[in-house]
């Protein structure tokens, strides 16, 4: 888990003049980022939502990634917020629970029209905290809209089927009911996104929701939440269908411990995302796992390299490496390996860098400056392993959590730092002779989330789809390892955890079925 500093001026009562002294300093108080005014931000924000504002554990301040200059502050739940967030969530449930479906959608679509007015402003603060570019801070929230959208047309499709039955004279009736209260877990590189997809399908399903964001990205969880909570409240409906409580690992423990909570979806890293799982099939709960990826793009000696590279560059360097469908290895054609390599670094030399939040970079900082010392630890291993850094592998002396966009050849498909998924943008180039090796060697690593192919023969595309294919939850072909539509269900195999979230039918997850 990435470490979350707490300021320890934040601690002190509010009434202290050192603690006045230390807040002038924070980023929401200066001129040029007033807009978070907009968003209902102040210097210390409350970070317990459950029908009303409040939080009882410590203040935790977060950072921005592209300076490392302090933001705002959020006051944590601490176990008593949480206990009585439970509670009242449970409460709102039984209200939730009898408003018909499509009513239901209807309050959600209010949501997402609530969130499209605010796109812009909320997408700088993504920018600002998260530290990815402004066009994919937008993009983000774009998403959670969209998935009201589609929550609004699935709340009046959602049902099971009337089917024969066997006995004369009676029927047989597959009915779907929801779960009640469902925890939602979500990581810092996608701070809205995930949630959207989570709580959209979840409350059109007639659920209520727990929500704990990452500490580090907590002034978007709030912002988000604060939202929400208008429109709720102006329906008239209890605000705690949709909780917040901020918080670390006492409150993820607490949650998935919890025989209360009768879903709980998690997006994290494969190792705490394991703890997880443990933790709810110890208690025969229910949990949705949305874990690591460790993907691969392979491209054969006939495909069109006009489409490779951008492809390539985008899946590598796109959030600076920090999405869990970031391609991190790229099987070239041993007949086409230099050509590919020579074009890659070059494009690699025009990424744009520079401040997440204008509209001409490309390519923002690491989240953290863990993240930084996990990056140049890994590109310490790839050399040590054998490997050849192309281009990158240095911190960009400058402000913030930058590091050079990197390329590395010369390791073995079976490497241990090929196998082990970094979030960052090290991008291993590997080379392969046949179509049967290299398909396996795709699958060889224990994530199985995203995946592609380019080529233009039909049969290998129809072969990679098949049964001794890819064996990820996401199979492209001639399309980059990112990216995905809501229409679709999300998620991988093996240690990625194997849920689904947004589209087709992981609204059933979210329910349980009677016959």
């Amino acid at each position: 888990m990435l470490a979350v500093r707490v300021a320890a001026a934040a601690l002190l009562p509010l009434r202290c003049g050192a603690r006045a002294a230390a807040m002038s300093t924070l980023l929401v108080s200066q001129p040029r980022y007033a807009w978070l005014r907009e968003l209902g931000l102040q210097e210390e924000n409350p970070g317990v939502y459950n029908g009303r504002w409040g939080g009882g554990g410590q203040v935790v301040t977060t950072f921005c990634p592209a300076n490392n200059q302090p933001i705002a502050s959020v006051r944590q739940a601490n176990l008593e917020d949480y206990e009585e967030t439970v509670k009242k969530a449970k409460e709102a449930w039984k209200v939730w629970a009898d408003i018909p479906a499509p009513k239901r959608g209807e309050i959600v679509r209010q949501i997402g029209d609530a969130l499209r007015q605010k796109i812009k402003v909320l997408g700088s603060l993504v920018s600002l905290e998260m530290g990815k570019i402004f066009v994919e801070g937008v993009g983000e929230v774009q998403e959670y809209v969209d998935v009201c959208d589609y929550a609004l047309g699935l709340s009046r499709m959602i049902g099971g089927p009337v089917l024969p039955s066997e006995r004369p004279g009676h029927a047989l009736i597959e009915q779907w009911n929801p779960l009640g209260l469902v925890g939602i877990i979500t990581a810092f590189n996608f701070p809205v996104a995930v949630y959207g997809w989570n709580s959209a399908i979840a409350m059109i399903c007639g659920n209520a929701c727990i929500w704990k964001g990452a500490p580090t990205t907590s002034l978007i969880s709030v912002a988000v939440t604060k939202i929400i909570a208008k429109v709720l409240e102006d329906n008239k409906v209890p605000g705690a269908i949709c909780s917040l409580v901020c918080g670390g690992a006492d409150i993820g423990t607490a949650m998935a411990r919890d025989e209360r909570m009768d879903l709980l979806s998690f997006t994290g890293s494969t190792k705490v995302g394991k703890q997880v799982a443990l933790m709810v099939q110890e208690r025969f709960g229910r949990s949705l796992l949305e874990l690591g990826g460790n993907n691969a793009i392979i491209v054969f000696e006939d495909a069109d390299l006009s489409l490779v590279i951008p492809s390539a560059l985008f899946a590598a360097v796109g959030t600076a490496g920090q999405r869990c469908t970031t391609v991190r290895r790229l099987f070239l054609h041993e007949s086409i390996h230099d050509e590919v390599v020579a074009k890659l670094a070059k494009a690699y030399a025009q990424v744009r860098i520079g401040d997440p939040w204008d509209s001409d970079t490309l390519y923002g900082p690491l989240h953290t400056r863990e993240a930084v010392k996990m990056f140049l630890d890994a590109v310490e291993q790839a050399k040590q392993q054998g490997g050849s850094v192309v281009c990158g592998g240095k911190v960009i002396n400058r402000p913030g959590n930058y590091v050079e966009p990197t390329i590395v050849t010369g390791l073995p498909h079976d490497a241990p730092i090929v196998h082990t998924e970094t979030f960052a943008p090290i991008l291993y180039v590997l080379k392969f002779k046949e179509e049967e090796e290299v398909f396996a060697w795709n699958n060889e690593v224990k994530q199985g989330l995203s995946s592609s192919i380019f080529t233009k023969d039909l049969g290998r595309i129809f072969r990679w789809l098949g049964p001794k294919g890819s064996d990820c939850g996401i199979v492209n072909v001639n399309i980059p390892t990112s990216g995905a539509e809501i229409g679709g269900a999300f998620g991988g195999e093996k240690h990625t955890g194997g849920g689904r979230e947004s589209g087709s039918d992981s609204w059933k997850l979210y329910m349980r079925r009677s016959t």
